[in-house]
């Protein structure tokens, strides 16, 4: 797919004079970030988080920590009910740990997938009751759970639910609703992750506790895990949250972490939040689109060198089966989808033999590769439960919406949701979502735009350029790193590397200075290559058996 290219604008004069004190490259980069004056960029630099974060800021955290206080003092088994993703299983390790490090009787419950499906249900609070628990707090979930706070309510259970997704009409009848974004919510940070919100729990109790237990800020190890790899913008006080947290994976303190990191092959000390998007995220996330995320959980827990080892390993090897079925059902999903020839307005494919712990990732691939929102189902008898993800031009929560009068369940973000539909209604639902999808991109002009921060030559891709680059860091969805374009460069060389020949690996030159490329999943345009390109991508190191060099990571290649 042609890809479009667009730069940033110059800096203006007046934010050229105001910004005179650093590098003219890192000059333009803080103004494409609307860092415009010396205090503001330097305030970005340093990770400063120019907002109160006062815990008590969110809506119900009182209510919440006198009820969790009350459960601490008089020694009330507390379950903390996660989600089965990276934020859900951090969230759940987060607060577990935290509150038995307080003297609390604390147990993780992360529901199976497979077996019960996302959030709370009402047998798993009918368990937790009959095992003698008498406050439930959710992590990552519960925010749209109406019927079953009820049931808690019902059956003697406090429940206190903490969620980061979009509520809907109605709140949960609850103790206590921690999101900030529930209407009114002064929460100033509207983004955290459910981690982040955890984190901020722990906060409040250490607050009003004060206990004399290892600092808090030992656990943004968790909130860094758990941010990154939900795609929460690394903004505001979510990227000082994460800078904080890579210091303490850095230190390798936490067993799990160290034993995931080997099989990933990832250097510690040097882990990034990309190593966290692409490394460590996706083999915790393994163990719950397999089998049970409970594993990543303990993984994340072990305190034994053998134990965390053998639960690495195991998540890496459910990873690669994970990339394989991913293969196979984005496979199966394109020929479902395109049985009518040109791709349509919205992917929407179901199927009994896929997979539902990675019908998620396989939309995400159809998304990226056709720049269309996806719809990606594993069909059961009675119901059908899939995975949506989307593109800027189309909120995929919102057109779940205005379905939902079809729609058993239903939740998430702009870009990514969940639902559960009765197999009676998946007709009816398929036709309103294809119309209200060609409503809404039918006048649009649906290619990806690539926005580069400035147009460099090669000669100006230099170490002291890279060091200052660093400063951006961490990067990520919402504060992404720089990008850059070269123009009219020479390909000296080029061939296939990986598995299946998948990635590109170049040399390209402008005719004094070369350097090494490499374009993930573009092996396809060796045999087409021109001799010379404009090259759109971002400048890294990179280290192979011990060797540093630097390099360009291809984002696109068009013909000079």
């Amino acid at each position: 797919m042609q890809k479009r290219w667009e730069t940033n604008p110059p800096i203006t004069a007046q934010a050229e004079k105001a910004l005179s004190k650093f590098p003219p490259v890192l000059r333009q980069i803080l103004y494409n970030r609307g860092y415009a004056t010396d205090e503001e960029a330097r305030a970005f630099l340093n990770r400063a988080v120019p907002i109160d974060t006062n815990p008590f800021l969110l809506l119900d955290m009182e209510a919440a920590i006198e009820r969790i206080r009350y459960a601490l003092e008089h020694g009330e088994p507390i379950a903390v009910y996660g989600d089965y993703d990276v934020d859900g299983v951090t969230s759940t390790a987060l607060l577990v740990q935290v509150l038995n490090a307080l003297g609390g009787d604390a147990r993780p419950y992360i529901p199976n997938r497979f077996d019960e499906g996302y959030g709370l249900n009402l047998a798993a609070l009918d368990s937790l009751a009959a095992d003698g628990v008498r406050l439930v707090i959710t992590v990552d979930c519960g925010i749209r759970s109406l019927e079953e706070a009820e049931h808690a309510r019902g059956i003697g259970l406090d429940l206190i639910v903490t969620d980061h997704h979009h509520p809907g009409d109605s709140l949960p009848n609850a103790l206590a609703v921690i999101n900030p974004k529930r209407p009114g919510d002064p929460y100033p940070e509207k983004d955290l992750a459910g981690v982040g919100i955890a984190y901020k729990i722990a906060e409040a109790l250490y607050q009003r506790l004060r206990p004399k237990t290892i600092p808090v800020e030992s656990y943004l190890d968790f909130v860094a895990l758990g941010t990154v790899a939900d795609l929460a913008p690394l903004t505001g006080e979510n990227r000082a949250l994460v800078q904080r947290g890579l210091r303490e994976i850095r230190r390798g303190t936490r067993q799990g972490i160290v034993s995931l990191a080997g099989v990933a092959d990832l250097s510690l000390p040097k882990t990034t939040a990309a190593d966290i998007g692409f490394r460590l995220g996706p083999r915790l996330n393994a163990a719950g689109r397999l089998d049970e995320a409970i594993a990543a959980y303990r993984l994340l827990v072990a305190k034994s060198v053998g134990e965390a080892a053998v639960l690495a390993q195991n998540l890496d090897n459910q990873n690669r089966q994970r990339q394989k079925l991913t293969r196979e059902i984005q496979e199966k999903a394109e020929e479902i989808a395109l049985r009518e020839g040109e791709p349509p307005y919205l992917f929407f494919a179901a199927h009994p033999d896929f997979n539902a712990g990675v019908v998620g990732l396989a939309a995400s691939r159809l998304t990226e590769k056709y720049y269309r929102p996806a719809i990606v189902c594993e069909q059961n008898e009675d119901t059908t439960r899939c995975s949506c993800r989307s593109i800027p031009e189309f909120h995929i929560t919102e057109a779940l919406d205005a379905c939902a009068d079809l729609l058993e369940r239903h939740g998430g973000h702009a870009a990514a949701a969940g639902l559960t539909v009765r197999n009676e209604n998946l007709p009816a639902l398929i036709e309103r979502l294809e119309s209200i999808a060609e409503e809404k991109l039918a006048s649009e002009d649906l290619r990806p735009t690539l926005i580069a921060d400035m147009e460099l030559p090669l000669r100006e891709l230099t170490p002291t350029l890279l060091e200052h680059l660093r400063f951006l860091e961490p990067t990520g969805y919402g504060n992404p790193g720089a990008l850059f374009i070269s123009r009219g460069v020479t390909v000296a060389y080029a061939r296939e590397v990986g598995k299946e020949k998948r990635h590109l690996k170049l040399k390209v030159t402008d005719g004094k200075i070369t350097f090494d490329a490499i374009a993930f999943r573009m092996g396809h345009l060796r045999a087409s290559l021109p001799s010379r390109v404009d090259l759109f991508y971002a400048f890294e190191s990179n280290e192979w058996n011990g060797r540093v060099t630097l390099q360009l990571n291809v984002k696109d290649i068009q013909e000079a």
